[in-house]
């Protein structure tokens, strides 16, 4: 049986932030008196899932006594069968390391896609330059890499969408998922831990065959760069292979040739 949760809905979401507001209370603040990650009290207040354990504390944070409209709950089992005809399935990653990182690659993408246009529309009515550190709520603020939190603008963000939706094609053809650039080793990475999300949501995933790990990535990846790099307290250069200015070329498993 998968953990019980209430259905998400722009009602509710409008409803938790508005009182945030009203309590004074920064997300980051919230999400501590809720005993919760900050990135997750975002995806409350972007109208997303919320899973039944975590109701209290998000009433013990806005001074409640249960959720506005808290009755609607979801008791939908996450299957793997539901995502072997996603249009982003990828059989290249199904074969080389199993159904869990074909499905988080597909599922992944779907979350982070819409993270993306998200934050697109909210910097489209906003001066030319805005980043997303800009917006009041911004689930991606809390996925990129703190380091260059400023250049995540308009621009930015259209060129990682369009990258997306570039790799869900490359995955629906079955070619092979070779991260060869610091923005495709990120997206995989956010894919991966977008998919981690939601099948914790669920509490599992039936279904599974092979690997069920997460490390399917850096094994992809055959390293853990981007962790080491974009994701600790280590400062990058200009000239550094990881800095934000080269996250577009290409420099991994390249034939120079």
């Amino acid at each position: 049986m998968a953990q019980q949760t209430i259905q998400g809905n722009k009602a509710l979401a409008k409803q938790i932030k508005q009182r945030r507001i009203e309590l004074g209370l920064t997300i980051e603040e919230a999400a501590s008196r809720a005993e919760v990650g900050t990135k997750t009290w975002c995806r409350y207040e972007a109208g997303e899932s919320i899973r039944k354990d975590k109701c209290k504390g998000i009433c013990k944070a806005l001074n409640w006594l249960s959720l506005p409209n808290g009755e609607e709950k979801n008791d939908d089992v996450l299957s793997i069968e539901d995502y072997k005809d996603h249009t982003a399935w990828s059989k290249y990653l199904e074969k080389q390391y199993g159904d869990m990182a074909a499905m988080s690659f597909a599922a992944g993408s779907d979350i982070l896609l819409d993270h993306v246009e998200t934050d697109l529309n909210s910097l489209s009515s906003l001066p030319v330059g805005t980043h997303i550190g800009q917006l009041s709520v911004s689930l991606l603020e809390y996925d990129l890499p703190d380091q260059f939190l400023m250049e995540y603008n308009y621009d930015f963000l259209f060129k990682m969408k369009c990258k997306i939706q570039q790799m869900r094609g490359a995955a629906k053809l079955g070619v092979p998922m070779i991260a060869h650039s610091v923005l495709e080793e990120l997206i995989i990475y956010l894919c991966n831990e977008e998919a981690n999300a939601l099948i914790e949501l669920y509490d599992g995933i039936e279904g599974i065959k092979g690997n069920t790990t997460a490390d399917w990535v850096f094994d992809l990846f055959d390293d853990m760069d981007v962790i080491t790099f974009l994701y600790s307290d280590i400062y990058v250069s200009e000239d550094h292979p990881y800095h934000f200015l080269h996250w577009s070329e290409d420099q991994f498993f390249v034939d120079e040739d």
